[in-house]
């Protein structure tokens, strides 16, 4: 069986607290990190699947185009750390070709993670496998049992696009600090492109995402025991051009009041809780992005249309 190990056991005042806050401020939120339970997964998995959600398939293209000239870059027996691991598919296809000694999948959703290491130990007996339950958009801390030697991390899907340009030079820069001096970082990144295509990628004509979106309601309601009811809210994405990101948010049918602890919560009608920024890049900016101090760009490699790239440095 794979070890997996909880980083960071949740703590659930902490959770509360953090959700507290951003539901009581003058402009709600909700981190998009609560959109991951064991649902909210599920449901992010049939989002890949959608046609207008064209990422992960762009994403594969490079991969598949690219894979060999990626391997023999990184070379075989690397330390592969997948950054929100997921179902683990992505790296899953990196397997063959990388030969990695061990394979180390970091989530901030432990019971979905550890179902599947124990799938994916089953397909491949003879691999170190690690789970690490880690909340990694805050610290990122790798325990003695992950290999230090040749780490690569590997971020795929363009989750980088949800830390504003800030943070994720800082998450750049941490994931710098736990490389080792022969180091290296996969990353998906999405590229700006016509709005059209931008908002159906976030809003698909299934309603997939927007049930995605409402269910971290039922999550919130899990954590802090509040009363949402999803009926009461729709789902809003929208591509901001000035600063070049989707924007998903929470609306309000009509006017509701949600329990909260020690006091409720009144939104008014047409009243919203943004729930994820996703930034996308264009080229001039993903160079500012890999070119952090210390840093040497192996690739930089597209799909044909150009819509989506991933990094080696």
């Amino acid at each position: 069986r794979p070890l997996f190990i909880e980083v960071d056991p949740p703590r659930g005042n902490d959770q509360r607290q953090e959700l507290l806050e951003g539901l009581r401020a003058e402009r709600a939120s909700i981190a998009p990190k609560f959109f991951y339970d064991v649902l909210g997964s599920r449901l992010f998995e049939a989002i890949c699947e959608l046609p207008e959600y064209y990422l992960p398939r762009a994403e594969r293209e490079i991969m598949d185009a690219n894979g060999a000239e990626i391997a023999a870059a990184v070379g075989p027996g690397c330390t592969l750390i997948d950054l929100g691991a997921g179902n683990c598919e992505k790296a899953e296809r990196l397997f063959g070709l990388l030969k990695p000694a061990q394979y180390v999948a970091v989530d901030i959703s432990v019971d979905f993670l550890r179902d599947k290491l124990a799938v994916l130990q089953d397909r491949h007996p003879g691999l170190d496998i690690i789970g690490l339950g880690q909340d990694f958009s805050r610290r990122l801390v790798l325990p003695s049992a992950v290999r230090g030697e040749r780490r690569l991390f590997f971020y795929p899907g363009s989750s980088i696009g949800n830390f504003t340009p800030v943070e994720a030079a800082a998450f750049i820069s941490r994931i710098q600090a736990s490389s080792g001096k022969d180091g290296m970082v996969l990353l998906g990144v999405d590229l700006a492109k016509e709005k059209a295509v931008l908002e159906a990628a976030y809003d698909d004509a299934l309603g997939v995402t927007a049930g995605f979106n409402l269910n971290i309601l039922n999550n919130v309601n899990r954590i802090v025991g509040s009363d949402f009811d999803v009926r009461d809210w729709t789902h809003v994405a929208f591509f901001n051009e000035r600063d070049s990101r989707i924007e998903m948010y929470l609306e309000a049918k009509r006017e509701v009041t949600v329990r909260l602890p020690d006091a409720p919560r009144a939104f008014r009608a047409g009243e919203r809780i943004h729930t994820e920024n996703s930034y996308k890049f264009a080229e001039a900016s993903l160079n500012a992005l890999t070119a952090q101090r210390g840093t040497a760009v192996r690739r930089c490699l597209f799909d044909r249309q150009r819509r989506f790239a991933v990094a080696l440095f």
